[in-house]
């Protein structure tokens, strides 16, 4: 998980896939934390992306730097504590101009069950599962 972390932050942004019925949906996403062992991402809850992985949240999310791609593919699970939006807000303080843990729209998601896939044009893929 940590080298998954490393990479995403190191690639400064990723593109997460949801589903929106049977469409597709990619946008780019910078926020990428490790708290309590596992690894989160946040979001708006007033935006489409929550409202589509409430809907199915199942997701994959991919990055690319340095000639290397990363692909990670789980199921977003929702944690509501104060604590879990906090740590998030903390290690991206940049989004405290737009977010608060207790302002009823800032959602963090954990990845389970996930699935995560190093690969490049030059070397064999490698995955890791956490």
């Amino acid at each position: 998980m940590e080298r998954v972390e490393k990479f995403l932050k190191e690639a400064q942004t990723y593109y997460l896939a949801t589903v929106d019925g049977d469409q597709p949906r990619v946008r780019p996403f910078g926020t990428i934390h490790i708290f309590e062992g596992r690894l989160y991402i946040q979001t708006g809850k007033s935006k489409d992306v929550a409202k589509q992985i409430a809907a199915n949240p199942k997701v994959e999310l991919c990055a690319f730097k340095d000639g290397q791609w990363l692909r990670v593919a789980g199921t977003l699970v929702e944690d509501d504590r104060t604590e879990a939006r906090q740590s998030m807000l903390d290690a991206y303080p940049e989004l405290q101009r737009m977010y608060s843990a207790d302002d009823g729209n800032t959602v963090v998601y954990y990845i389970k069950d996930a699935t995560a896939t190093f690969s490049s044009f030059t070397a064999a893929p490698e995955t890791e599962t956490f």
